[in-house]
C-alpha cells in the first residue's frame, strides 16, 4: 500500500527484454537506502516487487510480468528516462495523500496543459469504464501520485499541479499527447461491489 507521495525522481539504467516479460532496473537513492529483497516499490504508480539490489549503484531490479507491460506504461519505458518512485508505506506513517494500491486501472492521454502563474491545471483523458469512480474533489493517481480532482467529463477529468509536484514528479515534464498510469480510489470500487445486485462481471481469464 502507498499514498501517492512520490519520494523521488529516478532514473531507469536498464530495461532487459524477456520473451512477453521484462526486467527493469532503477536508480533511486532514497528509495534503495533500506530496500531488501522483496519490498515493494511503486515505479509511475506500479507496485513492484525489488528483486535484486546494487547499494554500492544506489539500484534496484524488478521483474515486470506481460499484465502489467499489457495495461500500464512501464512497456514503453527506455534507458535514462525519469519516474516517479514511492516505497510502501509503513503502518506509522502519516497518510499525506490517499490509499493508494500500485494496482493501475488503465492508462490516460494528458489532453491539454494550461500553465499559470502559481500552478498548471492539466487534463487528462480516461477509459469510460473508470469515469464512474471518479468525482470531483475526489482522490485519482496519475503516474503514482495523488491528487485531487478539479473537474470530471464523460471520459476526462483535470487536475490542478502544485509547484512542488511540477519541479518533483514527472508530471512536472509531461506533455499533450503523452501517456499516464491512472489508479482510482479502491474504496469507490469497493462500494460498487457491495451495492451490486448481483455478482460481479469478471474478465476473461488472460493466456
Amino acid at each position: 500500500m502507498f499514498t501517492g507521495i512520490v519520494e523521488e525522481l529516478g532514473e531507469v539504467v536498464a530495461v532487459e527484454a524477456q520473451d512477453a516479460t521484462a526486467r527493469l532496473t532503477v536508480r533511486g537513492p532514497t528509495v534503495t537506502a533500506d530496500a531488501e529483497l522483496g519490498d515493494s516499490i511503486a515505479v509511475n504508480g506500479v507496485c513492484l516487487t525489488v528483486a535484486a539490489r546494487d547499494a554500492a549503484a544506489a539500484t534496484f531490479t524488478a521483474d515486470v510480468m506481460a499484465e502489467t507491460l499489457d495495461r500500464t506504461t512501464l512497456g514503453a519505458l527506455a534507458v535514462g528516462d525519469r519516474v516517479n518512485l514511492e516505497r510502501a508505506a509503513a503502518l506509522a506513517s502519516r497518510l499525506g495523500g490517499h490509499l493508494v494500491q500500485g494496482h493501475v486501472d488503465g492508462t490516460g492521454t494528458i489532453l491539454r496543459r494550461r500553465t499559470g502563474p502559481h500552478w498548471d491545471v492539466v487534463r487528462v483523458s480516461m477509459p469510460a469504464d473508470l469515469a464512474r469512480y471518479v468525482v470531483a474533489k475526489g482522490s485519482v493517481t496519475v503516474d503514482g501520485v495523488s491528487l485531487t480532482v478539479v473537474q470530471v467529463g464523460p471520459d476526462w477529468f483535470s487536475v490542478s499541479l502544485i509547484p512542488t509536484t511540477l519541479e518533483a514528479t514527472t508530471l512536472g515534464r509531461k506533455s499533450d499527447g503523452e501517456l499516464v498510469n491512472l489508479e482510482v480510489d479502491i474504496i469507490a470500487k469497493y462500494v460498487e461491489r457491495l451495492l451490486a445486485p448481483g455478482p460481479m462481471p469478471t474478465e476473461p481469464d488472460r493466456p
